[in-house]
């Protein structure tokens, strides 16, 4: 019997509207410094944690946070920096009209859309966004196409969606689970791990 398979789930490095405290989504924001260093040592832990990259695949959102992330840390693996998958299905969760905003902003604008997201945060779905029910059917379709072991660098709210979809995480504890970026999240056989 063969070992499953094991995906190494990364979010992408610091921005700036990660500090501020901003709703990226699908706004393409880049890394700060800080981003690009975590990426760096993302690698150096992959590279300890697979136990070496051969047969490895790779893959990445196309959001320009996510590439600079994986070209990064290739470039620490000593591979291609370039030389990667993307898949427009491994985006972000879209906040619709929220984002750019803080949620005090969201709170301050659109209070009684915030109290209905508190109360069912995985199927609430922002003014022209999408739930985390949308994200979780389009990311693991995503993942379920990649053959063999992978290295999927995402975002927060797309590998909140792979816990639930891909290890049984309780929706509404998904949903609210912080991702730490300059993290790996490994799973395999429907368990999951952090690695940092």
């Amino acid at each position: 019997m063969s070992a499953p398979r094991r995906l190494f789930l990364v979010r992408h490095g610091e921005t700036d509207w990660n500090v501020a405290g901003r709703l990226q989504g699908r706004r393409d924001i880049p890394l700060n410094s800080l981003g690009r260093a975590q990426a760096a040592r993302v690698g150096r832990v992959l590279a300890q944690l697979a136990g070496g990259v051969e047969g490895l695949h790779f893959v990445s959102s196309p959001l320009s946070r996510a590439l600079e992330t994986m070209r990064i840390l290739r470039t620490t693996l000593e591979l291609p920096a370039s030389d990667f998958a993307h898949d427009p299905q491994l985006a972000e969760l879209s906040f619709g009209q929220w984002e750019g905003m803080t949620w005090p902003e969201i709170r301050r604008r659109d209070a009684r859309a915030v109290r209905t997201r508190e109360l069912d945060p995985w199927s609430f779905v922002p003014p022209d966004g999408e739930s985390y029910v949308m994200l979780s059917q389009r990311a693991g379709a995503a993942v379920d196409r990649v053959r063999g072991d992978a290295v999927v660098v995402t975002h927060g709210g797309v590998i909140r969606a792979l816990l639930h979809a891909k290890a049984g995480m309780p929706a509404q504890d998904a949903a609210l689970v912080p991702i730490r970026q300059g993290a790996i999240y490994v799973l395999e056989g429907g368990l999951f791990e952090v690695a940092d």
